[in-house]
């Protein structure tokens, strides 16, 4: 049987939205990029931001986090949720969730990286969300991306089928945000990869699910992840975080993953473009494409065995590269290897 959502309910400008740090919170260390990015939710989105005990307080527990998600969800008049960032421990927070909640009011709820958790915690009980998003990271130094901009408002206002703008430079990381320069000086970026499919020719349209991989393997862990058969037909969606991980680990993800039967299952694949950039270990140019390169072997090579039609898409920027595009999460898209697009239907 199908896996069906709910799927979030549009905004309208004027509406308020839910400010949460459910996983880190950063507006506690970093007020000043904090405040920038709360003034563009108003000027940008033209929604009222409206911030909870535990968006700036350092140190809040797991229950005082899940507490204002609760709140979030259960108030009418908020109409949807961004997070400040992600984190490490967001696990910790959704057993203290209350499920009916959003499946009584499906607002929008905008995440990636650790807010991977909240995610899954919403697809598994009926109800659809958006990968991308953080306002830290993309309205609050001094570049907002228009790429970023326009799937954002597409997905708060339900703006229909989008074919996704594809950057063609990025950035692995900006300005330290301890540093003045975060606030009014873009970062310099350099040519992004080339989106690429591989393996089929043929349009595939579906539903999604995944998230950041080093979030998965704990959710595995745990025992929190949907069954092969929730996963049939549905496109992955997966990337990698400023950690870094060893490309053979990405390897080790997907052959488990594959074990778990979700590679027979999927329609398709999409890995976002890697990052592999250092602040603290700068490198040349040729390092880099060395390490986005073993990215993409220990991919493919670990779908090979399980999946020769599996149509996989590269290098697309949903993950912690600048800039960021915002997808449905338990919504749909279709990758088009023709045409070599990709087109969200928010």
């Amino acid at each position: 049987m199908a896996h069906q959502l709910l799927k979030p309910t549009p905004l309208k400008p004027g509406d308020k939205v839910a400010i949460l740090s459910p996983a880190w919170s950063a507006p506690s260390y970093f007020p000043q990029i904090h405040r920038q990015a709360m003034e563009r939710v108003e000027k940008l989105l033209g929604l009222e931001p409206v911030e909870y005990p535990t968006t700036s307080k350092m140190g809040a527990s797991p229950k005082e986090r899940a507490e204002d998600v609760n709140a979030a969800f259960a108030d009418p008049e908020i109409r949807a949720i961004f997070t400040t960032i992600g984190g490490d421990d967001e696990i910790t927070v959704t057993p203290h969730l209350d499920s009916q909640l959003p499946k009584a009011d499906p607002k929008p709820f905008f995440g990636y990286s650790d807010n991977t958790n909240i995610s899954n915690w919403l697809w598994q009980n009926g109800v659809g969300s958006y990968y991308g998003g953080s306002t830290m990271v993309h309205l609050g130094p001094a570049q907002v991306d228009e790429e970023h901009l326009t799937t954002l408002k597409a997905a708060l206002f339900a703006e229909g089928d989008l074919q996704l703008p594809i950057p063609t430079e990025s950035e692995d990381f900006g300005h330290d945000w301890s540093s003045p320069a975060a606030l009014d000086q873009p970062y310099p970026r350099t040519p992004s990869p080339k989106l690429e499919f591989l393996a089929s020719d043929e349009k595939v349209r579906g539903a999604t699910w995944g998230g950041c991989l080093e979030v998965i393997d704990q959710l595995a862990l745990a025992d929190r992840l949907p069954s092969a058969e929730q996963i049939e037909g549905k496109i992955l969606l997966f990337e990698t975080s400023e950690i870094i991980p060893p490309p053979e680990y990405v390897g080790r993800w997907i052959r488990a993953l594959g074990q778990r039967g979700y590679l027979d299952a999927a329609s398709a694949l999409a890995f976002a473009q890697p990052v592999v950039a250092d602040r603290d270990n700068p490198m040349p140019p040729e390092i880099l494409a060395a390490k986005h390169e073993a990215y993409v072997e220990y991919l493919l090579a670990n779908i090979a065995p399980y999946r020769s039609d599996l149509l996989v898409c590269l290098n697309l920027p949903f993950g912690h590269t600048r800039p960021q595009l915002v997808l449905p999460y338990g919504g749909e898209i279709t990758l088009d290897p023709k045409t070599e697009t990709v087109t969200a239907h928010y």
